[in-house]
């Protein structure tokens, strides 16, 4: 009698310990996961990571010889505090990390709540075999990989339903693991509602590749919320940055687009040319204790070509839009009406022209000396901004006289932004301009009437216990 009520205990709390360790998304009510597990050194053979623990990542881990990294909807994985960890997806593997608006696949600082920084570990980086206009590059960041190939329809799996929490190292000065860099990955491989929070470089940088992330959210970064490099020839539809006014690296500048088609300034195709349309960018629009290095909405320059439509740029520092090269210059005022229309601007620095300022004397406009006086500088760019006003204004883009005039319902917000238009927002009118695969929706911005943030996403990473 004794022992079977005492196999009738054990059985009981066996069920009882079971259920308090199933993981949810996030952890709030349930005891922490058991067991956590380290990953070091190279994964060479197919490997799943499971929601019943937390990962810790140990250094650089490297997915190779073809395997595959499969991530379950829910999983945490954490970096080592003292060995920052990094995990790489080489060219010809995979990662599959499929969430769920419910059970979201978090990349942490391992760190406690409430001492978590940005640059706490290193980052995600997935290469592929997609076209760059380099040869054999090698990816930043100091981690000895090449990436691209010729296969525009290359796979490297899936990230969906992401959050990538205070990454971004660098290896050494102008070579840093972002948030998510992906580096000649192609248009088989699906990115689909990431977000990144407090990123220490960029959120989200391609170099070349084909890939068409979609839904994708930049939260309190650096550097560039959007940088592009190296032939990217890829569509991004449906995607938010939102600035922290006080934070902005403060050896570069922050901006909402970087775009090159390299460091050079050359010629070698294919010309980095995203297609973009339905982006969100939120400034900080003048709030008190707002570093200075938060610079402009777009800055397309070193001979890039670029695509951006139906998007709104709200509350950046310095201007909406430079165009910082000749060739950059040229291609616009070639292709105004499909490589710039249909946008909502409102820049704080309203004593200059919404789309550029000082940085168009970059555009080299001929006859004028150099070094030039004061004087010669501001006909230059008087000169230069002529034709780039006349074209902008021609494709239906729409100048701002302030935020509220976009109507937004609470996009400033950091704890807790609305993106969604309110009735009558501009948002929700103008002439919408198509482009070969893009969706056609009937509004400006990434958001209509849906708030796609809705479930997954997380603004306040810094308290939230994993």
């Amino acid at each position: 009698m004794k022992l079977a009520k005492f196999l009738a205990f054990t059985f009981g709390a066996a069920v009882f310990l079971s259920a308090c360790r199933n993981n949810d998304t996030d952890g709030d009510d349930d005891l922490d996961p058991i067991l956590p597990e380290t990953l070091v050194g190279d994964i060479t053979t197919s490997k799943t990571l499971t929601n019943d623990r937390v990962w810790i990542l140990k250094g650089q881990v490297k997915v190779k010889n073809g395997a595959t990294l499969t991530v379950q909807e829910g999983t945490v994985v954490k970096s080592d505090v003292t060995e920052k960890g990094s995990l790489i997806i080489t060219r010809g593997c995979k990662l599959m990390a499929i969430g769920t608006a419910d059970k979201p696949i978090v990349f942490t600082s391992g760190k406690a709540p409430g001492t978590r920084g940005p640059g706490d570990w290193g980052g995600i980086v997935l290469l592929g075999s997609a076209p760059t206009n380099k040869t054999n590059p090698q990816i930043e960041g100091g981690i000895g990989e090449q990436y691209g190939g010729t296969d525009a329809a290359d796979n490297s799996g899936t990230l969906k339903y992401v959050r990538i929490e205070y990454a971004g190292i660098a290896a050494f000065q102008n070579s840093e693991i972002n948030s998510l860099t992906l580096g000649g990955v192609g248009s088989g491989t699906t990115i689909d509602y990431v977000m990144t929070a407090y990123a220490n470089d960029d959120a989200f940088e391609i170099f070349g590749g084909t890939v068409n992330p979609r839904h994708l959210v930049a939260y309190a970064t650096a550097d560039d919320d959007f940088d592009f490099d190296f032939g990217y020839t890829g569509t991004v539809q449906y995607a938010v940055s939102l600035r922290d006014p006080k934070f902005v690296d403060p050896g570069d500048a922050g901006n909402g687009i970087e775009c090159d088609n390299d460091g050079q300034s050359s010629n070698q195709t294919p010309f980095t040319r995203p297609v973009i349309s339905n982006m969100t960018i939120v400034g900080p629009n003048g709030a008190a204790g707002t570093a200075s290095n938060h610079n402009y909405g777009n800055r397309w320059r070193r001979a890039t070509n670029f695509v951006f439509l139906n998007s709104i740029i709200l509350g950046t520092q310095k201007g909406g839009t430079a165009f910082e090269s000749k060739p950059t210059y040229d291609y616009f005022l070639a292709n105004a009406a499909t490589a710039y229309s249909n946008n909502i601007i409102f820049t704080v620095a309203t004593a200059k022209t919404a789309w550029t300022d000082s940085s168009t004397a970059r555009l080299y406009t001929t006859g004028y000396p150099n070094p030039m006086t004061s004087a010669q500088r501001d006909a230059m760019i008087a000169e230069a901004s002529a034709p780039l006003l006349t074209k902008l204004t021609d494709a239906g883009n729409t100048v701002a006289a302030s935020a509220d005039f976009v109507g937004l319902t609470d996009p400033f917000n950091l704890a807790n932004p609305n993106f969604l238009p309110k009735t009558g927002s501009p948002a929700l009118s103008g002439t919408f301009k198509s482009f070969a695969g893009i969706d056609n929706v009937t509004y400006r911005g990434a958001f209509g009437s849906t708030n796609w943030l809705t479930g997954w996403t997380n603004f306040d990473p810094q308290n939230k216990v994993y």
